[in-house]
């Protein structure tokens, strides 16, 4: 199989917020990943954990008392490097584009969604036909997230939460960014408009255009997310965060299916489905300012031994000392 080239890689990217009296919160430690093109990742794991706190990073988003290390590649371009200059007028809508957490803060409250919409069309894919072009452009840019066009001339402030979330992925979109990065993009919608919001993010991975087509050049998403049935219908991989660590990266058919995950947490995660076990893990993730030094599930695992103590390194795609086993083809017939 050949192997896809990265659309974007990070390598070591770690967070710390240094906070009043000197104490520092460990928001992402050692980050490593790789999304390909025509690939999405999907990020998931516990609120808190700081898979939102990633994705500020790559876009230059932290406040000012955040510190960063390690590098985040976007074809030659170290985001944890760039100047704001550079990030905000070729990284962010053209390179990188962004459906918020919170859409309706990322909304210009005094403006149309219609004229918000024109503007950036007008900006990043500059229309040719003048205004009639540019309208046509921006209802059909509403229509690709299932944004009713008999709401276009609504103030977000009139929107319900649902349809300013379909507004933001509407924007998002727009520019065919060679990464997407969704930070929970399926917020405030219900089911049908949750199939409907990741098949087209898929589209846009796929580079299908109208009719079928495919375009030219490769496109990826990074998806954050706690609808694990969200992840499982887009996702080709999946990476799990803990405690500011990714503990597992796994192929998504493998981990929402046969083998299944190998961390532990992972196991946890799909057994507290409602169509699964049903069952919650137990206790509540550690302060991100106050980690453990080993393994910060250990309190929370059913397989911790005093080999846990120490912090599991990533091997093998796991952070664990004592994962799953991977099933063989003899044990799986047994």
């Amino acid at each position: 199989m050949t192997e896809r080239t990265p659309v974007l890689s990070v390598r070591g990217l770690s967070v710390r917020f240094l906070m009043p009296g000197g104490r520092r919160v460990a928001a992402v430690t050692d980050a490593r990943f790789d999304v390909a093109a025509g690939e999405c990742l999907a990020l998931i794991g516990e609120s808190g954990c700081g898979k939102s706190v990633l994705a500020s990073a790559l876009l230059g988003l932290l406040p000012g008392n955040a510190q960063t290390a390690g590098r985040a590649l976007l074809g030659d371009l170290d985001l944890l490097a760039a100047d704001e200059r550079t990030l905000a007028r070729t990284v962010r809508g053209r390179l990188i584009g962004l459906v918020p957490q919170s859409p309706a803060a990322h909304l210009t409250p005094v403006r149309t969604v219609r004229a918000q919409l024109e503007e950036t069309v007008a900006e990043l894919t500059a229309p040719r036909g003048g205004r009639k072009a540019l309208r046509a452009a921006a209802e059909a840019a509403a229509e690709r997230a299932a944004f009713p066009v008999d709401h276009l001339d609504h103030h977000p402030h009139e929107l319900s939460g649902g349809l300013a979330q379909r507004a933001a992925t509407a924007l998002a979109l727009v520019g065919d960014a060679p990464l997407l990065l969704a930070d929970e993009p399926t917020t405030g919608l219900d089911r049908d408009l949750v199939d409907h919001t990741v098949d087209e993010l898929r589209r846009h991975v796929d580079n299908i255009e109208g009719a079928g087509v495919r375009s030219e050049g490769g496109r990826a998403l990074l998806m954050i997310t706690h609808d694990l049935a969200a992840a499982e219908r887009i996702a080709d991989r999946v990476a799990v965060m803990y405690a500011g660590r990714i503990v597992e990266l796994a192929d998504a058919t493998a981990f929402f299916g046969t083998p299944g995950p190998r961390h532990p947490y992972s196991r946890g995660l799909l057994d507290a489905l409602p169509d699964r076990a049903f069952a919650p893990i137990p206790g509540l993730p550690p302060e991100l300012g106050a980690l453990p030094d080993g393994c910060a599930f250990a309190a929370r695992c059913d397989r911790t031994t005093d080999a846990c103590a120490a912090l599991p390194p990533l091997r093998g795609q796991v952070a664990c000392h004592h994962p799953h086993a991977v099933l063989t083809k003899a044990a799986d017939r047994a």
